[in-house]
């Protein structure tokens, strides 16, 4: 096909798309900007779909060789920016594939997670340079025009040994027509490259490399860390100290995945034979959940708490409200270790923190010397919309704590960039939301607590004295696990670890067969993207609870006990119960179970109340059968009667209305 039909089917195309008008548009903005260009600059949309319809051969050019292509539409800076690629593999860059083919400089499509970015700088998109000797016709006029091409570097584009064509001058750059545009780059990591994050123990080491990107003029803050992309762009080499395959990104476009249809049969089954009762299902799920890590029917309040939290998690490129952070004390580590490292593996951003990192954002210099700061992610950004595993409170230094505090409580943290030490005269900031629960756990059976036991506690208080205050409000949830507790049947796990050091793949229950890791992970997978809205007698007995709680958790020395934030861990508590009742409706039994829980934490960090809540009210009977099941919905029956008469009496102004009023 020669060049001029190319040229016309490309018309064709503009003309078609709308692409004319948006030409004639960018014509009249540089016609009304006082600034002087080199050379012009414009984005034309380019469908491969209706192009390749259009003309086939036209189409083909621009997918194999959009170097060239980009001068069909005639010799000025043109930039062709795809809406996608055809679903073919042959399109497709995988980045645990190797060699990657960085040679062929056409486009592919990549998909991964931001786990670095640099701050804004500056590149030059053209310039005009003259020759240097007055006598040579070329020392005048726009003959010397250089434009950045994909996959350039700043010194191909300007540097001062280039010669004239005609006399062998050196040209020199007229800096007045010099145009700048934006500049950043970004590291992704595959989605595959997490499982390093999520604590898994086989003994096939293996290891992970980051893509760098390249982002440029209107592609520059459309990547945040932590969230996946898709990104279509073009492979090259860029050599610094070392040669390094980098990608120009041409088109980006945010990542979601798709929402599971269903669950599977046999939960199905569970919840049409627990639908009339609005606490079983979810008993029935904490008793069974990781029966490969503990027995059933021990941990359950435990695993009920760890449930909702990943219920409350996010897969989708959108802010995070309703985060569950939970923190645990226990004399038993290693066994609360390892439930909580299997739990977060059940969601896609399930993140153990590596002690040898850092759980915030970090600087570095930039390795491919534009002059940028570099911010790493780490584990907290690195977890969006998941969970973030910190393993032991007492592993971590005071500072961090405090840090930890501080980002707990706003939701964001704000890395300063000074200016000095990274070649800048500006200080800069960058804030970034923190948008994971964080789970952690204290060792009650540590030597430096053995010797600080407090003996001054109020009734149903535990001994948190080596946790800071501050700290300990921001969790919304304290959850006691230790030999005394009735989450803690001595006997069975000891069992339990016997029979799976003698075989670790041996399946010890019959829930384990029929209720398999994978059946939990589309569970939660279809539960955390259900929509849920809160009935009038739910979000009344929401609201009555926290001010008959703020009321009596009030003196006159210290205020209210009860955090600001106390109110959204009640919501997002209740919220997750009817998720993981798979209901799109938060009932006033999900606002139950989310007061006790709640109260519960608040008795273990300030002492019992008016409102006395047993430690095992969530689950008072160990669930052996369905009578077990009938006499607990007896008891939370009691219970929801309890808390109406305590909001009634504590909670002045707060309707509280029975089924038969």
């Amino acid at each position: 096909m020669s060049n001029l039909k190319m040229k016309e089917a490309a018309l064709i195309y503009l003309d078609r798309s709308g692409g004319l008008q948006k030409f004639i548009d960018d014509c009249k903005y540089y016609n009304d900007s006082k600034q002087s260009y080199a050379v012009y600059r414009f984005n034309i949309l380019i469908n491969p779909s209706d192009i390749v319809e259009l003309d086939a051969e036209l189409g083909n050019h621009i997918l194999h060789e959009p170097l060239k292509a980009a001068q069909v539409f005639q010799s000025i800076n043109i930039v062709l920016k795809l809406t996608h690629l055809p679903p073919l593999r042959s399109y497709s860059l995988d980045l645990c594939e190797f060699p990657l083919d960085y040679a062929s400089q056409r486009f592919y499509m990549m998909q991964g997670i931001v786990i670095a970015m640099t701050t804004v700088t500056k590149y030059t998109q053209g310039a005009r340079f003259l020759c240097s000797d007055e006598a040579c016709p070329l020392s005048k006029g726009f003959q010397y025009i250089r434009v950045h091409v994909p996959g350039a570097t700043e010194s191909a584009t300007v540097r001062n040994d280039f010669l004239c064509d005609l006399c062998s001058s050196s040209l020199q750059e007229d800096r007045k027509f010099r145009v700048l545009g934006d500049k950043q780059i970004v590291e992704i990591i595959t989605a595959k490259a997490l499982h390093a994050f999520q604590g898994y123990s086989n003994n096939q080491p293996f290891r992970f490399q980051s893509l760098t990107i390249f982002l440029r003029d209107e592609s520059v803050g459309k990547m945040n860390i932590g969230n996946e992309y898709k990104i279509i762009g073009i492979p090259t080499c860029v050599k610094t100290s070392q040669t390094a395959v980098c990608i120009e990104a041409n088109s980006i476009i945010s990542c979601n995945p798709k929402v599971p249809s269903g669950i599977s049969d046999n939960f199905r089954y569970l919840l049409s034979l627990t639908s009339s009762s609005c606490w079983k299902f979810t008993a029935i799920l904490a008793n069974i959940f990781a029966s490969q890590i503990v027995p059933p029917g021990t941990y359950n309040l435990l695993k009920l708490c760890l449930l909702m939290s990943l219920v409350q998690t996010s897969d989708r490129n959108k802010e995070l409200k309703d985060c569950l952070d939970i923190l645990i004390i226990t004399s038993d580590t290693l066994l609360v270790d390892r439930l909580l490292n299997f739990s977060i593996n059940l969601v896609p951003r399930g993140i153990r923190h590596p002690v040898s990192t850092e759980i915030f954002p970090t600087l570095s210099r930039n390795k491919y010397g534009t002059g940028a700061v570099s911010i790493q992610a780490g584990s907290a950004l690195l977890a969006k919309g998941g969970i973030c595993f910190i393993g032991d409170l007492a592993s971590h230094k005071k500072d961090k704590l405090e840090q930890l505090q501080s980002v707990m409580e706003s939701r964001s943290i704000t890395v300063y960039i000074p200016g000095k030490k990274f070649g800048d005269d500006v200080n800069q900031q960058m804030t970034f939301p923190v948008q994971c629960s964080f789970w952690s756990f204290v060792d009650m059976d540590s030597s430096s607590r053995k010797n600080m036991q407090k003996t001054n506690t109020l009734i149903g208080q535990m001994d948190c004295s080596l946790i800071p205050a501050n700290l300990l409000e921001t969790f919304g949830l304290l959850i006691n696990c230790n030999e005394s507790s009735p989450c803690h049947p001595l006997l069975s796990t000891v069992q339990h670890t016997l029979k799976k050091a003698i075989d670790p793949e041996e399946q010890l229950y019959v829930a384990s067969k029929k209720f398999t890791t994978e059946d939990f992970e589309k569970l939660l997978a279809f539960a955390k993207n259900l929509n849920v809205e809160f009935s009038l007698e739910a979000e009344r007995m929401i609201h009555g609870y926290y001010l008959a709680s703020r009321r009596i958790r009030t003196d006159s020395v210290s205020g209210s006990k009860l955090s600001s934030s106390a109110l959204k861990y009640l919501v997002s508590l209740a919220e997750a119960h009817a998720r993981l009742n798979l209901r799109n409706q938060v009932l006033k039994e999900d606002a139950l179970i989310a007061v006790l829980l709640f109260e519960t934490s608040l008795t273990l960090k300030y002492g019992a109340t008016v409102f006395c809540v047993a430690p095992n009210a969530v689950f008072p009977f160990e669930l052996y059968n369905e009578e077990y099941l009938e006499q607990r919905d007896i008891y939370l029956i009691q219970c929801q009667q309890q808390l109406q008469q305590f909001i009634a009496t504590y909670g002045p102004g707060t309707a509280i209305f029975t089924s038969d009023e």
